[in-house]
């Protein structure tokens, strides 16, 4: 399409690399690619893009440098929000719309050039000075160098074509944002779409036993794909508990001018024991704020957000919302995290409009086993064991590509002071008080959530039948009822879900709900159980149902 002039994929799900195909293209004035999931660097034939003045890449994962922009004439470029990195060159620096926040540039000078380069200026005046010159020999001179361009091109074109894996391995690993590997075995091979599944150490093969002995082993994350294995429990351990604070201590100043000091209108949602407002910088960056409330401290306030921060600080999982900073001040004791715009699955299952197009039954199952390896790793992998103690759906917020993030985790000392009920519909029989939660507690709240996901009911609705009001009780004698069960699930499906994957997800959550604690699993067992559940239904998760008609048996 060598006649293209604008071209706008803004708003969409795009995602993987460019590859290098916009040589062709010299009457190309606008390119939108925004708001999408793309990867990787930006394709050298950019810089033949000598028509564009307008280009649009923000909210995206892009990674490294930017220079193959540098020498076109842009009058409006935005790069916010992705994963860019060294220096923004001089000649971008004078663009009339520059927007560049949210990305991680060098700081202090930039490096001189290499030895024989010139500054684009330089180019530029040494080119008009050749247009006034030309003559026969100039001419000669021109084709020489056009067929030596034109063998280079093909070197580097070969060149490309034979390193484009190993170069693709490495812009993941540099990514800051794990997206989740896929998920592969003899039996599953899933698509390159199923993002997120998990990350793993390549060199890794501890057992259960092994981890249980040796609590301070670390499990670096890498992102190269390998079969799963029931009897591998390395093989679920996506990320490492590290011995650092890597948090940034942000100036109450600086959070009161991006909350329009905490302004009402800022205020993102309300929990037993503070508020979360959204901060916005003027750079573009947006953060999630929580403001924990001063009464909840004892006598050493200092020495005991201190050791909260220090503890959070050290989570580090893919499905785990990201502590990024904290602020102590003035009395004012506040966390800041990653902040995602789709919000929480609370919000998606029960807040949305008739707008919004509902969760389908793939995006369920991977929020599902997301949450899961998110409280495994709480649960079996951190040393001491972290009780989450408030496993609900407002505490599970959605990426852009709709991965969960668990949040609240840390917080358990607060929640024990708090004399409410920490989720009515959440807790599990046997907590009576917040001081009674336990690992299999957690379990409980978790295939609560499992429930909400199948239904797409409240934990507990006072508006309905009596006998309805609470979801456990209502669900739980129907969980084996297949027919029953095809009545329970989300309207909002319209049908659409393997049948047989769906009996598997009710009988994971008849097991986390028992009425005993000792009988339900531990979660480790939980995501094995998940894992077969999307091996054995062969499940394709591209997450395009809508085109699709419902699964018949035949396919299992």
């Amino acid at each position: 399409m060598i006649d293209l002039e604008y071209l706008d994929l803004g708003h969409n799900q795009l995602n993987g690399q460019l590859s290098d195909m916009f040589g062709k293209l010299p009457k190309l004035q606008m390119l939108d690619l925004s708001y999408n999931s793309i990867t990787g660097n930006l394709p050298q034939s950019f810089a033949s893009l000598k028509s564009l003045s307008s280009l649009y890449l923000q909210n995206n994962k892009f990674t490294g440098p930017i220079n193959a922009l540098s020498n076109l004439d842009l009058k409006d470029l935005n790069v916010e929000n992705n994963q860019f990195t060294g220096w923004i060159p001089d000649e971008l620096k004078e663009i009339d719309d520059l927007k560049t926040g949210g990305n991680s540039w060098s700081k202090g000078p930039a490096p001189p050039p290499p030895p024989g380069a010139r500054p684009a200026s330089k180019e530029k005046e040494s080119e008009n000075g050749k247009k006034s010159g030309v003559n026969g020999l100039a001419i000669a001179l021109s084709v020489v160098g056009s067929l030596v361009v034109l063998a280079l091109l093909i070197t580097l074109f070969s060149k490309r074509k034979s390193t484009v894996s190993s170069h693709f391995l490495d812009e993941e690993r540099a990514s800051h944002r794990r997206a989740f590997t896929p998920l592969s075995s003899q039996e599953l091979s899933v698509p390159k779409d199923y993002q997120d599944f998990k990350s793993l150490d390549s060199s890794a093969s501890i057992d259960m036993k092994s981890l249980q002995k040796s609590p301070s082993v670390k499990t670096p994350i890498n992102d190269r794909v390998q079969s799963f294995s029931d009897n591998e429990f390395a093989n679920r351990l996506m990320a490492k508990r590290s011995t650092s604070i890597h948090a940034t201590a942000y100036s109450l100043v600086d959070l009161q001018t991006a909350t329009a000091n905490f302004a009402t209108g800022r205020l993102l949602g309300e929990g037993t024991i503070g508020r979360v407002y959204r901060a916005k910088y003027a750079d573009g960056k947006v953060l999630a704020v929580k403001k924990i409330e001063s009464s909840l401290f004892h006598g050493g306030k200092g020495e005991e957000f201190s050791a909260i921060v220090s503890n959070i600080s050290r989570v580090h999982h893919p499905n785990i919302a990201e502590l990024v900073g904290y602020c102590s001040e003035q009395g004012h004791n506040l966390l800041i995290y990653e902040y995602f715009r789709n919000g929480s699955l609370h919000e998606f299952l029960h807040l949305s409009d008739d707008f919004s197009k509902p969760l389908t039954w793939n995006t369920r199952v991977r929020i599902a086993l997301g949450t899961a390896r998110a409280v495994e790793y709480l649960h079996e992998v951190c040393s001491p064991s972290v009780v989450h103690k408030n496993i609900k759906s407002s505490n599970i917020l959605l990426d852009s590509e709709l991965n969960p993030r668990l949040s609240d985790y840390g917080l358990a000392n607060f929640h024990q002071r708090t004399s409410q009920n920490l989720g009515v519909g959440y807790n599990a029989p046997e907590c009576t008080k917040p001081s009674a939660y336990t690992l299999k507690s957690d379990v409980y709240s978790f295939g609560v959530v499992m429930l909400e996901l199948l239904t797409g009911r409240m934990p507990y609705d006072g508006k309905k039948p009596k006998s309805e009001q609470s979801l456990v009780r209502w669900a739980t004698p129907q969980l084996h009822d297949i027919d029953a069960l095809a009545k329970m699930v989300d309207p909002a499906l319209r049908g659409l879900y393997p049948p047989k994957s769906l009996s598997r997800f009710a009988d994971v959550i008849a097991l986390c709900v028992q009425v005993e604690s000792e009988f339900r699993p531990p979660m480790s067992e939980v995501v094995q159980a998940l894992v077969r559940l999307v091996q054995r239904s062969s499940m394709n998760m591209r997450d395009d149902l809508a085109a699709s008609c419902r699964t018949d048996d035949s396919d299992y």
